[in-house]
């Protein structure tokens, strides 16, 4: 429990790190959110007047102070830009990021896991060498031009999909679902690239070990020792990999957006930053942020379950 405790600790306090950070970051960059919602043409009495009804008038930790109580009873303010509610902005979108997030992780594991162990198993061979080949080549290769490739062969050329014709949750889900299946798999592709090399490094470096080789001198079979001994040794450093892409699908599924016409968080994060609507920008690194903690704060709890031994040394 006292492993527990630590990190329910260090999660309280990265998360109270991480709201005054969001909050400070776009309150002290350059510009001014009034002159941007009334324009060039606005007076500077104007402006006076905007700043003190959106409370821009008040001392940065007034407002810092006023802005975590009313977080932390769901109430995230309004858009400066919109005039509505950023709850009702900004959670319509979450479902897309939730989407793509689940669907890239789905291609990962199912392409990094299989391949990884047949690699593996087949290391030092030509088909192993080949993988390898492929492996260094896609994973070169960044996410936003995999799908620029999938948009010009699959949707300009072959018409299996309409570039730029998303269909929203509210509308048809499958719909939803299926238009963002190509840009899953564009934000897949490379770190599937990654997780087969890291699967096959990690089954490989069990293969070595002693008790391996123990297990074949009392008679079990080679698919045993794979699955009854090799993969269970092997699944903290693989689902501290997988675990690590989550995160990092996070943040790609934001650049993706761009290249498929998704109308994301990814592209109201970079709208709201140019039109200087600070409670949606905030709102948005807020909840990414506390999606990366949680996905940490998980996967620690899974590691000491996984292994006691992690439990004893924290």
């Amino acid at each position: 429990m006292a492993y527990f405790y630590k990190k329910i600790t260090a999660l309280i306090i990265t998360l109270l790190f991480v709201t005054l950070l969001s909050f400070l970051a776009f309150s002290i960059i350059p510009g001014n959110a009034a002159q941007s919602k009334l324009g060039t043409e606005a007076t500077q009495e104007q402006v006076e007047q905007l700043k003190k009804e959106m409370g821009l008038d008040q001392p940065l930790l007034t407002r810092y102070k006023h802005w975590f109580l009313n977080t932390l009873r769901g109430d995230f303010g309004e858009s400066y830009i919109y005039g509505i509610p950023v709850k009702e902005l900004v959670f319509q979108k979450i479902p897309i990021m939730i989407g793509l997030v689940l669907l890239s992780f789905t291609w990962i594991v199912l392409l990094s896991i299989p391949i990884g162990i047949f690699a593996a198993n087949h290391r030092k061979g030509k088909i192993d060498a080949l993988i390898q080949i492929v492996n260094q080549i896609v994973m070169s290769v960044p996410s936003f031009f995999v799908g620029m490739i999938i948009t010009l062969l699959f949707g300009l050329g072959l018409h299996w999909f309409i570039p730029g014709a998303y269909v929203s949750f509210q509308e048809d889900k499958v719909g939803a679902i299926g238009y963002l299946i190509a840009p899953s798999i564009a934000i897949a592709l490379p770190k599937s690239a990654m997780a087969i090399k890291m699967v096959r490094s990690a089954i490989i470096a069990q293969q070595d070990m002693e008790y391996t080789r123990t297990a074949y001198s009392r008679g079990n079979t080679k698919r045993q020792v794979l699955y009854h001994h090799i993969l269970r040794n092997a699944m903290v450093p693989i689902i501290t990999f997988l675990g690590m892409t989550i995160v990092d699908l996070v943040a790609s599924t934001m650049i993706v957006e761009q290249v498929f016409s998704i109308p994301g968080l990814g592209t109201m994060l970079i709208t709201s930053i140019a039109n200087r609507d600070y409670p949606v920008v905030q709102c948005i690194v807020l909840i990414i942020a506390t999606i990366v903690i949680f996905v940490n704060f998980f996967l620690d709890l899974l590691y000491g379950v996984l292994d006691p031994r992690i439990r004893i040394q924290k």
